[in-house]
């Protein structure tokens, strides 16, 4: 699949059309959706109609930028105008949105094409996708293994060809997560940079939304026009050479499978050898990480969901039932405490950017793990699959930072 840039070249050289780009993505779904699971809604005539219609603007001159009949898939979590908002979940049976999440809205007025909703972890509550009333979405490069989660059936329709960019959300590193576990680019931004209204909420104290695209620089393109900046120039690239990282080994590389460690090591290698100014740098603070994740996440969850918790626990998949009822128990003091150790913790990265232009850690501590697994080894060891995956990416989450 083109990325977005040689789309756009292509599409204003004449080469193809936003309907041609569209129809192959719904034949590849049509293809490849059937054992990936990645999408819960094909919005087949829409995104035709779309097509057509941007085609036609941009033949009488109205071009609206990089991003004018791309075909996008969105996670099923955004409401999108007259479409049903599942969140993957029996409990959202007969909703229907009457309007467009702003980010959607955005994506709309940039030229977006919207090809469908995509599968993911219900109500966004996990990293690996399974537990979903559609069914688990699947790795394209290997159906047996997790796309990741939450956002996993975005990731896998992106890695799939089967749209040139997706959206996802992200409260523990459910953009980031997916995209590293199906080999894309995924950017959770600062908090609150794109609006979560029209989104359904697992944490509003650490939901974020943002893109996962095939390259960085798609990834640029498709943030601005999140940001309402559509027509925006692309960014220069920034040199390598003398840029200022700082490389978080304490705590976030103590437990990394063999394989992560060697990828991460080249790639610290390579960047030292291209003239990066490369330090090693500490959270003091890391070993509360999930502690005072999960303790607003988990109280926030459960917060949301106490109404349908009641009436219809048994539209909710088990496990994600079982995750909501335990933020029933924490106190309000244990949701304090996390509160402050969120202001210590964000204290403590930004005086780690103080001194470097950014930080340089994994995404995923494993590769994508088999579907059904609920350990995996690691040292000889066996680790919670769960804990693992999101270890390395809680911590901008409670930040709020990029």
């Amino acid at each position: 699949m083109i990325t977005i840039q040689e789309f756009g070249r292509r599409l204003r050289a004449h080469k193809i059309t936003a309907e041609q780009i569209t129809n192959e993505c719904l034949q590849r779904i049509d293809a490849d959706n059937p054992r990936l699971n990645a999408f819960i809604l094909v919005m087949a005539d829409e995104a035709r109609t779309q097509a057509r219609e941007l085609d036609r603007e941009l033949a009488a001159g109205t071009d609206r930028g990089p991003l004018h009949g791309v075909p996008i898939s969105i996670k099923d979590v955004f409401d999108i105008r007259g479409t049903a908002t599942t969140a993957a979940s029996r409990v959202r049976e007969g909703h229907v949105a009457d309007r467009d999440a702003t980010a959607v809205a955005r994506l709309r007025r940039a030229g977006a094409v919207f090809i469908g909703k995509t599968n993911l972890h219900e109500f966004a509550f996990g990293t690996t996708n399974e537990d979903s009333a559609f069914g688990p979405a699947r790795n394209p490069h290997d159906p047996a293994r997790s796309p990741g989660g939450s956002s996993g059936g975005s990731a896998a329709s992106l890695a799939a060809g089967l749209a040139l960019a997706t959206m996802g959300t992200c409260t523990g590193g459910s953009i980031r997560i997916p995209a590293a576990a199906c080999g894309t680019v995924g950017l959770k931004p600062t908090l609150g940079e794109i609006p979560t209204d029209g989104i359904v909420p697992l944490s509003r104290t650490l939901d974020h939304a943002g893109p996962l695209t095939q390259t960085v620089a798609d990834a640029a393109l498709v943030y601005r026009a999140l940001l309402g900046e559509p027509g925006a120039a692309m960014p220069a690239p920034a040199p390598v050479s003398g840029l200022r990282l700082g490389v978080l080994r304490t705590y976030f590389c103590d437990l990394l499978d063999d394989e992560v460690r060697a990828r991460l090591d080249e790639a610290i290698d390579r960047l030292r050898t291209a003239g990066t100014v490369i330090r090693d740098v500490e959270i003091r603070h890391a070993a509360d990480i999930a502690p005072v994740y999960l303790h607003i996440q988990l109280a926030d969850a459960s917060a949301y969901h106490a109404p349908t918790i009641e009436t219809m626990p048994e539209r909710y998949t088990p496990a994600v039932r079982r995750r909501l009822e335990l933020g029933r128990y924490v106190l309000a003091e244990d949701y304090a405490r996390a509160l402050a150790g969120r202001d210590v913790l964000r204290r403590e990265v930004d005086a780690a950017l103080a001194d470097h232009d950014a930080l340089v850690l994994p995404t995923l501590p494993i590769p994508a793990p088999l579907i059904g697994s609920d350990t995996v080894q690691i040292g000889g060891k066996a680790e919670p699959v769960r804990n693992v995956m999101l270890r390395l990416t809680q911590l901008f989450n409670i930040t709020g930072r990029r």
